[in-house]
């Protein structure tokens, strides 16, 4: 195995704006200057060129498995998710899968 990848998929509340967005997009990014364990993050709105696509994805790398768990349970990593996220989530999808 050379790596973990952590890919999460989300559609939003009907009303959920722009700047909503942008605020989890970039909240999410500070984590990386948090957990180390990061080795490569990626996040963006949909481009809004098919119609049906979720609305916003993360992916995120890993070094292996027990570094994406320090991820998952990080306090910083569950804020985001608790104040930012889960206030205006309507769908969520994700896999995890070793590269």
């Amino acid at each position: 195995m050379s790596g973990f990848r952590h890919v999460v998929m989300f559609r939003w509340a009907e009303g959920t704006t722009i700047g909503q967005q942008e605020e989890v997009a970039a909240r999410l990014r500070e984590l990386t200057g948090v957990i180390p364990e990061i080795r490569g993050y990626s996040v963006g709105l949909d481009a809004g060129v098919n119609p049906g696509s979720y609305e916003f994805v993360v992916v995120a790398d890993f070094a292996g498995k027990d570094d994406y768990l320090v991820y998952r349970d990080h306090p910083a990593h569950r804020a985001v998710i608790d104040e930012f996220i889960t206030p205006i989530v309507a769908e969520r999808a994700a896999i995890q899968y070793e590269t």
